[in-house]
């Protein structure tokens, strides 16, 4: 029995570990819809997918402020998410 317990532990954990990991911060401007939906608090799937549909039709964010543009998202998702939203252009991230 013993035995047992420990080889179900292990699976647990081992499946578990991934979703433990902190990727970082995101960065909004180069960001999929499913980065988004998984590492912002507050934004899932279709908000993500707002995210990015408005970021193709007027461009990138020029702040983390910039995301209240985007209908759904409020001071409590920028709240939640102070820290963890980055802002950069692609090209800045190339010469980076």
């Amino acid at each position: 029995m013993r035995g047992i317990c420990k080889k179900l532990a292990c699976v647990l954990l081992v499946s578990l570990a991934p979703g433990l990991v902190l990727a970082g911060p995101v960065n909004i401007n180069t960001a999929n819809a499913e980065t988004l939906a998984m590492e912002l608090t507050g934004v899932g799937p279709a908000l993500a997918a707002a995210i990015v549909a408005d970021r193709e039709a007027n461009g990138e964010f020029s702040s983390p402020e910039a995301l209240a543009r985007v209908r759904g998202i409020g001071n409590h998702v920028l709240e939640a998410n102070a820290g963890n939203i980055l802002v950069s252009t692609p090209e800045e991230e190339e010469s980076g």
